[in-house]
């Protein structure tokens, strides 16, 4: 699945579209919304977040928290639990729920959340039974200080 640039205002509506149809989901207003604002967000962002972008447009917190949902259960958005209780969102590049897209940071300081897409990151169980009970990892949160709470950034 292609990401749209920033650039992209008036493709986006049309690769929404294409996109909800590939997974059975009808275009409705409020799905299209939620898709093209993820998509410029170029990072995952709260149901708050998304709500308050689309306040202007007349969709009610109940509909983008309804739609974010349909979303990720179709396969198109990511839900990321980074463990301080505030889920949030980001557009899928591919479907499978259990394929891992990429890594992210989160600074503990202002809680902003990256994507790590330019960085390779490789985890190499140990061998025995533990690793056969591990189970299957999908996401990875590396928490440390950004670079502006740091003042380098």
């Amino acid at each position: 699945m292609k990401k749209p640039s920033p650039q992209d205002s008036e493709y986006s509506v049309g690769w929404a579209k294409g996109l909800l149809k590939s997974v059975g989901l009808r275009s409705t207003a409020a799905r299209v919304a939620v898709m093209q604002r993820l998509a410029l967000a170029g990072q995952p962002v709260s149901h708050a977040e998304v709500v308050e972008q689309l306040r202007d447009f007349g969709f009610d917190q109940s509909t983008v928290f309804r739609c974010l949902g349909e979303l990720a259960d179709a396969g198109l958005v990511s839900r990321l639990d980074l463990g301080d209780q505030v889920r949030r969102f980001e557009l899928r590049s591919g479907h499978g729920e259990s394929e891992m897209e990429h890594p992210h940071f989160m600074c503990v300081d202002c809680g902003k959340v990256s994507c790590l897409e330019d960085f390779t990151f490789s985890l190499s169980p140990s061998r025995g039974p533990r690793r056969s009970k591990l189970g299957e990892i999908t996401e990875v949160l590396l928490k440390g200080h950004c670079g502006a709470c740091l003042g380098v950034g």
